[in-house]
Formats: C-alpha cells, sequence, structure tokens
C-alpha cells in the first residue's frame, strides 16, 4: 500500500470513528496532494508525498513558532497536534548523531574543505536525508563541520 493509499484509508477510518481533528488534518494534506496532482496531471510517487508530508510540517512548525511567541497557547495546541497526526506518515527520522555521521561522510565524499563549498555538499547530501531530517538542521552541520 503506498502512501495515498494509506492517507485515504486512515481519512475513512476517521470519518467512520468520528475523529474529527484527525480528519481534518488529513483531508487537508489530501487536498495539498491532489492539487499537486491535477497541476502534474498523474497519480504521485511515495517521494512527492513525502516531499508535500515534509512541506506541511514545516509550515506547521513555523506556525507553531508564531503561535508561542504571540502567547496563543489554543491555537499552538492544535498545530502541535496537526504535526503529530502528519508525523506518523513520515519515514523514521534520523537523530542527530546519524544527520552528523552521513554530513562527515558527505563531506569527505566531495572533498569539500570550506564554507565556500558549501552548495556541493548541501547538493550531494539532501537526497541522502530527503524526508528524514530537518533541512535546517542539515544546514546547521554542515556549517559546523566546514569551518
Amino acid at each position: 500500500m503506498n502512501l495515498s493509499e494509506r492517507l485515504n484509508d486512515d481519512m475513512k477510518q476517521a470519518m467512520r470513528s468520528q475523529e474529527k481533528f484527525k480528519l481534518t488534518t488529513i483531508r487537508m494534506v489530501r487536498a495539498s496532494i491532489q492539487n499537486l496532482e491535477i497541476d502534474l496531471k498523474r497519480s504521485l510517487e511515495d517521494s512527492e508525498v513525502i516531499d508535500i508530508l515534509s512541506r506541511e510540517i514545516k509550515q506547521r512548525k513555523d506556525s507553531l513558532q508564531e503561535f508561542e511567541k504571540a502567547g496563543r497557547d489554543d491555537l499552538a495546541k492544535d498545530v502541535a497536534a496537526e504535526i503529530e497526526i502528519i508525523s506518523v506518515y513520515l519515514p523514521q527520522q534520523l537523530t542527530e548523531e546519524e544527520i552528523k555521521v552521513i554530513v562527515q561522510q558527505t563531506i569527505q565524499e566531495t572533498g569539500a574543505s570550506s564554507k565556500a563549498e558549501m552548495g556541493k555538499v548541501m547538493s550531494a547530501l539532501l537526497p541522502k536525508v530527503k524526508g528524514r531530517a530537518d533541512g535546517k538542521l542539515v544546514n546547521t552541520f554542515v556549517q559546523q563541520f566546514l569551518q
């Protein structure tokens, strides 16, 4: 079963069990997926669905920070719950230690030695961690190792 089918099945299950919040969250994600499918005029592969899910989580994390700054705990709680629901569909996230190891290996593979070569490292690194690590965190580690 691919990711889109799993989302559809979970959406149906949420309807049956009357979990309105989960249903609404899955519907929002499905809408993003369907919009891209319409634009591309084809079904999406799992990797493309993972990209959408990652984007949705990133947007919600940004919103969460803004809500917390503004003292809107009610909205922050809802956004945190949405993040939790969407995260279930993403691949297992890498730990910081695993990311550091992958970053160091990629720096060795590319032969980079300064921050000027950061683009080369990032372009080689991002496909390796796609959907499994936050881009900001990866970027931070690359900068740390390329001093």
